[in-house]
């Protein structure tokens, strides 16, 4: 029994106990002063009577006439005359019934009054006694009566007590309730400070916790401070926070293979104009304020068109790359258009820093070398045209795209046939046991045509605003599979279907009505919106996850530590990118990070995966780690599932 409960049962049978004896001392004082009133009653009435007899000079009949009299008219249970031989002459009992209290109550709480007793005498002669005894049924009315009445005020008093105390107890609860939140919370990784109550003993418990919340959460803070720093010191160039050569190129082949981007999109190559004349010219902080200003232009640099999955980064002292996913139109007059900002912003800093801008196109699976190569040729000829020239790879022709609305009503088709199946690609854990299925989605564009992935048709999805309709159909489709063989599956979502109301609205009763399927049912969204959308993607986890649903974020640790609060967007899993894992076996400084990233979000607890691993050593890197599942091509060959 919880402790409220015990102080509500014992203040409720304390109140009982009071309400209790003050009734029943106040029958019991009540019956004491009728029994007094009785006996005096009895004995007047008897010397009334006795006097009434004296004066009928001995004659027994009339004496006999007047206590008959006596005995219908008064209102007595027995009158009784008693001769001076002890021989009883006349003798009347009457028995009476209560009107309004009921016979067990008259047995529970008897009237007992002394008989009055008188002496009878003709001058100096005795003639006897008479003896009176009254009725006590009115007396037992009386009784009843009194009782209810206290018993009803009593009653009104008790119940105003129990409100009063109910009130107290609520009083008190409510610190007590938001300091168990508050553990709880603590608990899932949420650190929730609590308002500090009046009463002093509760104050000082509300203190200690916020304190420990406190300290707990700048620890976490602090942790992870130190995970960002090992990313950057293990990913990034020092001196433009941009990606170094090993990691962009690592990134661009998972975008490269990555379905969920488009299947095209443009690969640019900067080059700074002699460099080292540029660095001996101006100097190193001159120099090094240029190449700063022109890492900021690439990140700032708008992309009208260009999907989630922009990469920039640094290859080397003079050359930089920007990867802009996207369909053909997104990147045409990408390069012409970046070389324009980085003269506009270079000139600010020295009219001595020229670059060079280079472009190729991808269209469909393509490698990252060659890809890079062929943006090189064209940055060759751009340095041969002079300053800020740019230049796009003519090796690769453009192929003219279907019309979008042609597109649009191909993807509208096959949304309304339901042409669509979900691929599946296996989680395991340590021991190669599933621990769900990546379920991304195809779509069958063309009637009894092959099932394409998201890289083909998700562009123009986006832009014909169809993603909450083919992402409500792939969590149907999971929700469907989940309850035929009960094997958890996990379902990218975009940001578009988490900020549409009807998609939300929707999913909910989707969830509702397969509870089954809603417990085995991972639901995730990429890294991105943790820092864009912090606010929608907590609400859409408060949301889901009380019904069974798990969510995290998928392509993820490039920026998760700058989210704010992150301790507060209730995630039960983490999917490491595989730029960020790719190698942990011979590189100490992706282990570390990989360590750090794995200590800290098991503390919130989220559960830690690594994306695209494909090599055993890595794996067993990983295993080390701290992570706890693993995807990608060496996971499809350990995974015991059939």
């Amino acid at each position: 029994m919880s402790l409220m409960r015990q102080v509500a049962l014992l203040l409720t049978s304390v109140l009982l106990l009071a309400l209790a004896g003050a009734v029943g001392i106040n029958l019991a004082s009540t019956r004491d002063a009728l029994q007094t009133q009785l006996r005096v009653k009895n004995s007047d009435n008897a010397q009334n009577i006795a006097l009434a007899l004296s004066q009928q000079r001995g004659d027994a009949q009339l004496m006999n006439l007047l206590l008959a009299t006596q005995a219908d008219t008064g209102f007595y249970s027995r009158v009784r005359f008693v001769d001076s031989d002890g021989a009883a002459v006349f003798e009347r009992e009457a028995v009476a019934r209560t009107q309004d209290a009921p016979a067990w109550f008259a047995r529970l709480w008897p009237i007992d009054a002394a008989p009055g007793v008188a002496q009878v005498s003709d001058g100096w002669r005795a003639l006897g006694r008479v003896e009176v005894v009254s009725h006590v049924a009115y007396a037992h009315d009386e009784l009843w009566r009194g009782g209810s009445r206290a018993l009803l005020l009593l009653a009104g008093l008790g119940a105003a007590a129990i409100a009063l105390a109910a009130a107290g107890v609520r009083r008190i609860r409510r610190p007590l309730d938001d300091t168990v939140a508050q553990a709880n919370a603590l608990v899932e990784g949420r650190y929730l400070l609590v308002d500090e109550p009046a009463v002093p003993e509760l104050k000082r418990v509300a203190q200690a916790m916020n304190g420990m919340v406190e300290r707990v959460r700048r620890l976490f803070e602090s942790q992870a401070a130190q995970v960002e720093q090992l990313r950057r010191e293990a990913h990034e160039d020092r001196l433009t926070a941009l990606p170094h050569r090993a990691h962009f190129m690592q990134r661009l082949a998972a975008l490269l293979g990555d379905e969920a981007q488009a299947e095209s999109g443009w690969l640019l190559l900067v080059r700074v104009a002699e460099l080292a004349d540029v660095n001996r010219e101006l100097g190193r902080d001159a120099t090094d304020r240029a190449l700063r200003t022109l890492a900021d232009t690439l990140r700032a640099r708008p992309h009208d068109g260009a999907l989630d999955g922009v990469l920039a980064g640094r290859l080397n002292g003079a050359d930089f790359a920007l990867a802009l996913p996207g369909p053909p139109a997104a990147g045409q007059d990408a390069a012409g258009a970046l070389a324009a900002a980085l003269r506009s912003a270079l000139s600010a800093v020295s009219e001595r820093v020229v670059v060079h801008v280079g472009a190729a196109r991808w269209s469909g699976p393509a490698a990252a070398g060659p890809l890079l190569a062929r943006a090189d040729m064209a940055l060759a000829r751009a340095e041969g045209l002079g300053p800020f020239a740019a230049q796009a790879d003519a090796a690769e022709p453009t192929a003219s795209a279907s019309g979008e609305q042609v597109w649009h009503r191909h993807l509208k088709d096959a949304l309304d046939a339901r042409r669509a199946r979900l691929a599946e690609f296996v989680v395991v854990d340590r021991g190669g046991a599933l621990s769900h299925l990546e379920c991304p989605l195809r779509l069958q564009l063309m009637p009894g045509g092959a099932f394409e992935s998201a890289a083909r048709w998700l562009p123009l999805a986006l832009r014909s605003r169809l993603l909450p309709a083919i992402d409500l159909l792939a969590v149907r489709l999971a929700l469907t599979a989940i309850g035929a063989d009960g094997r958890p599956r996990a379902v990218n979502l975009a940001m578009a279907s988490l900020a549409d109301g009807a998609f939300t609205a929707q999913l909910r009763q989707l969830l509702a009505d397969a509870p089954r399927g809603a417990r085995g049912l991972w639901l995730e969204v990429a890294e991105g919106a943790a820092l864009g959308h912090f606010e929608l993607l907590r609400a859409f986890a408060a949301l889901v996850r009380p019904m069974g649903v798990r969510f995290g974020l998928e392509h993820a640790g490039h920026q998760l530590y700058r989210a704010p609060r992150l301790y507060e967007l209730g995630l039960d899993y983490v999917k490491l990118d595989v730029a960020l894992v790719r190698g942990a076996a011979g590189d100490e400084a992706v282990r570390r990070f990989v360590s750090g990233s794995a200590a800290l979000l098991r503390a919130l607890p989220v559960t830690v995966c690594a994306e695209g691993v494909d090599d055993a050593d890595d794996a067993a890197a990983l295993w080390d780690c701290g992570v706890e599942a693993i995807t990608g091509p060496w996971a499809s060959t350990r995974s015991t599932v059939v």
